[in-house]
């Protein structure tokens, strides 16, 4: 494993507006003291950082919608419609359907309000990827051909988390239907499987989460791959609404979020800020393949990080890790930084990835680095990803231009 429009019912769903910051660092760059969550306001570095106006903003994001979802299909785009009624993202490297990108795919559709590309995929996702019975009834398998035929059975954690937050904003935006469109009822049937699994005496499949450490495992599946984690698998920002949201285990959801945050603080290099693709639930590296080291599943960890403290203002710590880590990549070289690295910073490759650069933009929501405005500008500069690769750069690029701009907010009930 490696990695139509709704009335809007939710609150808060402030138009973005840059939130109020604390006293300049002697540099000049600021944080905010609150979180979005608490303020429902929601910063755009394009405005605050690069004096873009909202229309242009506005422009830059809709290019990514329509190349991304309904450009050219063997060069741009990524999602493709079956029927009347199913769509599904593809890696198009791979030529496979992941639950990474399918999830992804209904996170994006949920914020820019997009309920038929939402329904679509999420109808694919439940016909094709969901298991009703067997060893690992109520996951996913992560992996499918584009015909919807099983690669592999086994769940990958991510894709379950984010299905589950995306789907809780869907229900919060756009109210909750019947059936697998009844959207906080599925949500809440992931989480209970995620914590239940091991309930049901299945012969391969495990909680999603350790019970002891509280962290996400990298497969829940009895053996090896449940016995360590996966940094950028690691939301506590998400744990954090799921505690305040679900209808059970709330308790266990908030020292989630809480054992991820400490969690972090010992799989990040004290110097580089870089973290491994695979850690034990100590934060050492797990050593297997090369996923010890700083290479594509953990470009995520620098939005993980800066997300959690945007949204919630939770540790301070995580304004250290943004400024280490930009400090890192602007040594490196702003333009030309390599995508994968030892975690004491040797390169591993000269390759420029448009979805790390996406990623370290994200970074500058939490930095008072007085290089983050580059990165924030960098990530301006970058074009749509296109071609063989477009899938997972073209993801974390769009992420990214949501999260940068202010536009990739909470959708809480009323």
């Amino acid at each position: 494993m490696l990695a139509s429009c709704g009335v809007n019912n939710a609150t808060p769903t402030t138009t973005p507006t840059v939130a109020p910051t604390a006293s300049p660092t002697p540099k000049g760059i600021a944080v905010p003291r609150v979180g979005a969550f608490a303020s429902g306001t929601y910063r755009n570095l394009f405005r605050e950082m690069l004096g873009k106006s909202d229309a242009e903003i506005e422009q830059k994001i809709d290019a990514a919608w329509q190349q991304l979802f309904y450009g050219d299909d063997t060069y741009e785009r990524v999602y493709y419609p079956v029927g009347d009624d199913m769509a599904y993202v593809e890696d198009i490297g791979n030529q496979d359907v992941r639950t990474e990108g399918m999830s992804y795919g209904m996170m994006l559709a949920v914020q820019r309000n997009k309920q038929a590309e939402f329904n679509r995929l999420w109808k694919w996702t439940k016909t094709y990827m969901y298991h009703d019975d067997g060893p690992y009834k109520g996951y996913f398998a992560w992996h499918t051909k584009t015909n919807g035929d099983k690669i592999d059975n086994n769940p990958a954690s991510d894709g379950e988390e984010w299905f589950v937050m995306a789907l809780w904003f869907a229900s919060h935006r756009w109210g909750d239907g019947t059936g697998i469109f009844n959207y906080s009822a599925q949500a809440q049937e992931i989480l209970d499987t995620m914590l239940h699994q091991a309930e049901r005496n299945s012969p391969l499949a495990t909680n999603l989460f350790n019970a002891q450490n509280r962290q996400v495992v990298f497969v829940p599946t009895i053996g090896r791959d449940s016995g360590f984690t996966d940094p950028s698998y690691h939301l506590p920002a998400y744990y954090e609404l799921w505690a305040r949201w679900a209808k059970r285990d709330n308790e266990f959801w908030n020292d989630a979020a809480k054992a991820s945050r400490a969690f972090w603080k010992t799989a990040a290099h004290p110097q580089t800020g870089l973290m491994p693709d695979y850690a034990n639930f100590d934060g050492t590296p797990y050593v297997t393949g090369g996923h010890e080291d700083f290479r594509f599943d953990a470009f995520r960890t620098a939005s993980n990080v800066a997300v959690d403290y945007a949204w919630f203002a939770a540790d301070a710590w995580e304004i250290e890790q943004s400024n280490r880590q930009l400090e890192f990549f602007y040594t490196q070289g702003i333009d030309q930084y390599g995508n994968q690295y030892t975690l004491d910073g040797k390169p591993l490759s000269s390759d420029h990835s448009p979805g790390l650069v996406a990623m370290n933009a994200v970074a500058a929501l939490a930095a008072t680095n007085e290089h983050a405005p580059e990165f924030v500008q960098a990530l301006w500069d970058t074009k749509i990803p296109t071609g063989k690769w477009r899938y997972y750069d073209g993801l974390l690029y769009f992420l990214a231009l949501l999260h940068v701009s202010g536009n990739f907010q909470i959708y809480a009930p009323n």
